[in-house]
């Protein structure tokens, strides 16, 4: 009897089983119960919670842990025996998998989450499966990749990763080149441990798990307006270095603006789901959006190889999926946002490049974050491993380009307060110094571009052609052409207004005063 009772018993648990790894669900799309938010029972919900929570720690603790180590090493924090090891692990352990086996149950016992997985295993075997999937927000990490770039051969074996890990070691490259050799290899050493655990996060906080956990019912709100309001299209992409990327299409080509596609590169703690993309989207064009590499459900982290293979495969699958030309796209980076966008401009011709808060280089803004006492490591760290020089990447784009300053900015401006220390300043005056290099045979011409560019618009407009010289007003011109002020802090979005007078300007020319 009891044999058969276990038996019977093992027959019952067959489809409890099941839902252990299955996606999460988040939005059933168009229905009008509870707003067309899933609602799991009670057991889904806290079984999730824990799972969610805990991997968000253990993420934290990745992160931090040169900064752990150190601390167990000065005050001690190790457990003394090993039964005291094989305690925390069994009960870590028993949580997470007695929560696995919570919120399997709960989706056993859930009408609604039954007929999703239905839906989801039976529709990958249509022609039509991406359409049936879109009915669903779910966890992005079962998702189809529709469009994957041709892998990079390193990516291929693992011979070829070991190979390629040998010839990127951290000593490849080195920023501090005034150093002895003994302090420069510890330099080398500390910005290598520390760009791999927290280095990285600080330059890109919106790659922490924790971040996106506490933000991801904001997040979802957000993805769920684009895909109902404005009839977003979700779609998965795979980059060449093996990354998958999170995309959200909005088709405008029935509306007059439609035909040129604005691609939105967010910054550094911004997400599609709540970003830029929502402004050209109201301005009326089609608008694509992303996520960068480690953030929300895209893979990988934003090292720049990265950052530039996934915008890579976002403009791939603008061309070949989507079928728009290059000449009919417009990019739009906003604050860190600004480098993948001038990486696209540098390699492929493009209609144009929007910079709306926008720096001309990292380094800088970094040191005035951090400790001077940390100036060294910073710099390696920068030069080394996130060489963001917004400008150098322009110098080889000779198409438009327009950059926004926000007049109050408080991110990119060295002294909170004083717009002649926004870096905005610094970008503009090297795009006009590399294009018009003729203007600048008297070193003091760069001076006044200097105070040209420290104004604002008003303070521009006011200045007459009495005022200063023909070359002066040549500059004045030139700065006028490039730059556009938009009264704001850092993070408020940008009116819809704005974008087709900017977009409409990229075919004007500037026309310089005779010396």
């Amino acid at each position: 009897m009891t044999a058969l009772g276990l038996l019977i018993l093992w027959s019952k648990m067959i489809p409890f089983w099941k839902f252990i790894r299955t996606p999460r669900l988040y939005v059933v799309h168009g229905e009008t119960a509870h707003y067309g938010m899933y609602k799991p029972n009670a057991m889904e919900k806290w079984g999730d919670k824990v799972l969610t929570w805990f991997n968000a720690a253990l993420n934290v603790a990745f992160h931090i842990s040169p900064i752990l180590a150190l601390y167990i090493c000065r005050y001690g924090f190790i457990l003394e025996s090993r039964e005291s090891w094989f305690r925390v692990i069994g009960c870590v352990g028993g949580v997470i998998t007695f929560s696995h086996l919570m919120r399997a149950y709960g989706r056993a016992r859930n009408a609604k989450y039954i007929e999703f997985i239905t839906t989801y295993k039976s529709s990958i075997l249509k022609p039509n499966f991406l359409e049936v999937l879109r009915q669903y927000d779910f966890e992005f990490t079962y998702w189809p990749a529709s469009f994957q770039v041709k892998l990079l051969p390193n990516q291929t074996s693992y011979w070829n990763i070991c190979l390629s890990l040998v010839n990127n070691h951290p000593y490849k490259t080195y920023a501090n080149i005034d150093l002895p050799f003994h302090q420069r290899i510890f330099i080398q050493t500390l910005a290598f441990v520390s760009v791999h655990t927290f280095g990285l996060r600080l330059i890109y906080p919106g790659c922490l798990s924790f971040i996106y956990a506490l933000m991801s019912g904001h997040l979802l709100y957000g993805r769920k307006r684009l895909v109902e309001e404005f009839f977003g299209k979700r779609t998965k992409i795979g980059t060449a270095d093996g990354n998958f990327i999170d995309t959200m299409f909005v088709d405008n080509r029935g509306a007059r603006n439609g035909k040129i596609l604005v691609i939105c590169c967010e910054g550094n703690s911004g997400f599609y789901e709540d970003g830029v993309m929502i402004s050209p989207i109201k301005a009326g064009y089609s608008t694509l959006g992303w996520n960068h590499p480690g953030f929300g459900w895209s893979t990988g982290l934003p090292h720049p190889s990265q950052e530039m293979n996934a915008v890579d495969a976002v403009m791939q699958y603008a061309i070949k999926s989507l079928r728009f030309t290059p000449g009919n796209i417009v990019l739009y980076g906003w604050s860190i946002g600004g480098y993948p966008a001038a990486w696209i401009a540098c390699n492929y011709p493009i209609r144009g490049v929007i910079l709306d808060a926008t720096f001309d280089d990292l380094l800088p803004l970094a040191l005035k974050q951090m400790p001077q006492s940390w100036s060294r490591l910073v710099t390696e760290v920068i030069r080394s491993y996130a060489n963001l020089d917004i400008a150098t990447l322009l110098m080889q784009y000779k198409g438009p380009v327009k950059v926004i300053r926000r007049t109050e900015d408080e991110i990119i401006c060295l002294k909170r307060g004083d717009l002649s220390t926004n870096r905005g300043n610094d970008l503009v005056q090297s795009i006009i110094f590399h294009r018009y290099l003729h203007l600048f045979d008297d070193p003091r011409m760069v001076e006044i571009l200097k105070k040209i560019i420290a104004m604002t618009e008003m303070q521009r407009s006011h200045l007459s052609s009495r005022d200063i010289t023909s070359i002066a007003e040549s500059l004045l011109r030139l700065v006028s052409h490039y730059m556009y002020d938009y009264k704001s802090a850092h993070c408020v979005a940008l009116p819809e207004s704005y974008l087709p007078v900017i977009i409409n300007s990229f075919n004007d020319k500037v026309v310089l005063s005779e010396n």
